[in-house]
């Protein structure tokens, strides 16, 4: 069966002369849609057509919002320590360890000051890449001492939540997060500075149960998965099957705990407009 056989060796292309594609050029969205990440991040992270908001952490975000992407950010150098020697499969330092590396971030929280459309702004973005952008204590710490630069420069307050909730290697200091930045939340409200909130998918347990819920305004990406337990938790519970797009921004948006969703494309002339009324 000739056909099947390639005879002219000279079409070939060398082994050592070829060239792989560069990991990440293409993005393909769960619909199928594939774009170029260039198209993507000038898109501002969104997929044309679709309107899918990709997940993104605080470099992205940063970069969407601060202009010109300059920024002076705030605690860079913080890490979690290991208070409760949690060990269960891998001790917590390795696990951090590797985090850090994998991630190239220091926890799961950055927060930064800076302009966006010449308004000062202060920032603080989760990062879902570290340990699934669980809330430990450093994450707690960086929102409560840029909330703190927020209190002494009267400078508004934006936090960025993605979250999968509560970081079980550090147990009851995690959960005493909620307490000390909801209590940093009524300091902001008391000076009458600004604090707005943006959930984005998805934002979890004890982040939901605490600051990201807490918001002069609370807005989320659209699309984005709001909630406390998971939709299977929440079916066991209760015994009953849960309404259609439970849990989903829009779900949140019509029973009165949003007050708007906003596409990322647009989420910088809102934020401006939004801090200009005030």
């Amino acid at each position: 069966m000739p056909w099947f056989k390639r005879t002219d060796k000279g079409i070939l292309t060398p082994t050592e002369s070829k060239r792989e594609v560069p990991d990440g050029l293409w993005f393909k969205s769960p619909a199928g849609k594939i774009v170029h990440t260039r198209e993507l991040k000038n898109n501002a992270y969104v997929v044309p057509e679709e309107d899918y908001h990709v997940r993104i952490g605080s470099a992205e975000y940063f970069e969407i919002l601060f202009d010109n992407n300059e920024f002076t950010e705030l605690d860079e150098n913080m890490e979690s320590g290991d208070p409760l020697k949690f060990s269960d499969s891998k001790p917590y330092p390795k696990r951090i360890k590797e985090s850090q590396i994998k991630t190239e971030l220091k926890d799961a929280l950055r927060s930064a000051y800076g302009k966006m459309n010449g308004l000062e702004l202060v920032i603080a973005c989760m990062d879902f890449s570290f340990i699934g952008g669980s809330m430990g204590s450093v994450v707690g710490e960086k929102i409560a001492r840029a909330m703190d630069h927020s209190l002494k420069t009267k400078k508004p307050f934006l936090m960025i939540s993605r979250s999968g909730g509560a970081r079980m290697m550090e147990a009851g200091l995690s959960l005493m997060q909620m307490a000390k930045t909801s209590a940093k939340i009524a300091l902001l409200d008391r000076a009458k500075v600004p604090y707005i909130s943006l959930l984005t998918d998805p934002t979890t347990g004890g982040v939901t149960a605490s600051y990201a819920m807490l918001g002069d305004f609370n807005i989320a990406e659209p699309g984005a998965l709001i909630g406390f337990a998971g939709p299977r938790v929440i079916r066991e519970t209760i015994g009953k099957d849960l309404p259609k797009g439970f849990q989903s921004a829009e779900f949140v948006l019509e029973h009165g705990f949003l007050d708007f969703i906003v596409d990322r494309r647009n989420l910088k002339s809102r934020l401006t407009t939004l801090l200009r009324m005030l």
